[in-house]
């Protein structure tokens, strides 16, 4: 599939998904989501740890290609990141930077993320990486090299990482190009033993869901749901890798 055509069948179907969303951010229910949180047991947060334990405070920086900023009207997904920390960590307060840049390669987001460490001194990164990449056809292993470096170099200086994944949208489903950088993605979080939040996953497995029961959801109303199991399974998978290690 050429660059040109992939690049128009992603709008369009992503502005069919964004048309008409939900009024308010509502977490839903693992069952809901139809995707259990992901396996972080064996994932080390050791700088969330320690500000956990010294400040009761943890600062967040979203950063990458804007999965979320305006994706409820009223909230927005990282607001369900941070109500449910907050919740399962009595007293710990929960900061979380928004610095998502519509369509931003990940060659400008290591960029900036150098920048907005020293300016936001964070704990972790959570860094949407890889769809607008795939859609502008670019070497799949030059993006793993570019999110590999990037992650060490964010662990040199004290700061944990997560990885957001692809959109999932029907019609790239078996786009090669899309589909490599979606594997090497997973491939470099897997080898750096970063948690990777399973956003093309997630949207795959909600639209199997709702064939499978003939649910009536518009797009947008799915896309919606997306973004709230989406932060599901970050702050769940959050929880426990922290409670894993705590006392």
């Amino acid at each position: 599939m050429g660059r040109r055509v992939r690049i128009a069948l992603f709008l369009t179907a992503l502005a069919s998904a964004t048309g008409a969303r939900a009024e308010a951010p509502v977490a839903p229910s693992s069952s809901a989501c139809g995707l259990a949180a992901g396996d972080a047991t064996a994932i080390a947060f050791p700088n969330l740890e320690r500000a956990m334990k010294e400040r009761k405070r943890i600062v967040a920086v979203a950063i990458g290609s804007s999965v979320v900023g305006g994706s409820f009207r009223n909230g927005d997904y990282y607001e369900l990141v941070e109500g449910f920390l907050e919740k399962t960590f009595k007293g710990l307060d929960v900061v979380v930077v928004q610095r998502g840049v519509s369509g931003e390669l990940a060659r400008d987001a290591a960029d900036r993320i150098r920048l907005e460490v020293a300016r936001s001194a964070p704990d972790v990164v959570f860094w949407q990486v890889g769809t607008a990449d795939a859609m502008a056809g670019l070497d799949p292993a030059e993006i793993g090299e570019t999110v590999r470096d990037t992650i060490r170099w964010l662990k040199d200086h004290g700061v944990d990482v997560v990885l957001i994944g692809l959109h999932y949208t029907p019609v790239l489903r078996n786009d090669a190009e899309y589909q490599a950088v979606r594997a090497m993605i997973t491939q470099v979080a897997r080898e750096e033993r970063v948690l990777r939040v399973r956003r093309y996953e997630v949207g795959e497995t909600l639209e199997k869901l709702r064939a499978g029961k003939a649910d009536t959801a518009t797009s947008g109303e799915v896309a919606t749901r997306t973004d709230g199991c989406m932060a599901e399974d970050l702050a769940r998978s959050l929880a426990t890798g922290l409670f894993a290690r705590r006392p």
